[in-house]
């Protein structure tokens, strides 16, 4: 039997880094700096959407604040922000380009349990015709909310700067 392709336990994260290590050493040398590597599984479904909307290009402080107060107006609540308006939630502290996101979000017809039975590039289809989901967003939800071994987040600048380092690019 083939071996999931998601990643569920500790075992796997520890799997994945004896592979890479087998197959480049560079990697081998990071496993070795960096240590133990946590499994960061996230719930997945609306909410995980929601925060990913919420904090992107905002500090985690000014993500969690803004989403205590979503929580307190009942708006962490598909049916309830998606019968809000765009106001309503502004007066969350929501920027105005991030209430539309978020309620466009509210009101898509996603089925997030289908969504974990789709082959990726269907996943990143189907979240990037929501406003405020491209495709970083959605390769994160893949690899956080549904445990996709096989997604790699390329747009990442963190990645982006990290693979430079490892590997002595300019």
């Amino acid at each position: 039997m083939a071996k999931s392709q998601i990643i569920e336990t500790q075992q796997d994260i520890q799997e994945g880094l004896e592979y890479l290590a087998k197959v480049e050493p560079k990697f081998a040398k990071a496993k070795a700096v960096v240590g133990e590597i946590p499994l960061r599984r996230r719930e997945g479904g609306f909410n995980a959407l929601l925060e990913m909307i919420l904090s992107q290009q905002v500090s985690v402080a000014s993500a969690n604040a803004i989403s205590e107060r979503l929580g307190k107006a009942g708006y962490k609540n598909q049916s309830k922000l998606s019968k809000a308006t765009e106001e309503a939630v502004r007066e969350c502290g929501v920027s105005r380009q991030k209430a539309r996101y978020i309620t466009a979000l509210a009101k898509s017809d996603l089925n997030y349990k289908v969504l974990h039975t789709l082959p990726d590039n269907e996943v990143i289809q189907k979240l990037t015709a929501i406003p405020g989901i491209g495709i970083w967003t959605s390769e994160i939800y893949l690899m956080f909310s549904i445990g996709k071994r096989d997604v790699i987040a390329a747009g990442d600048l963190a990645l982006q700067e990290s693979t430079k380092l490892l590997f002595e690019l300019p």
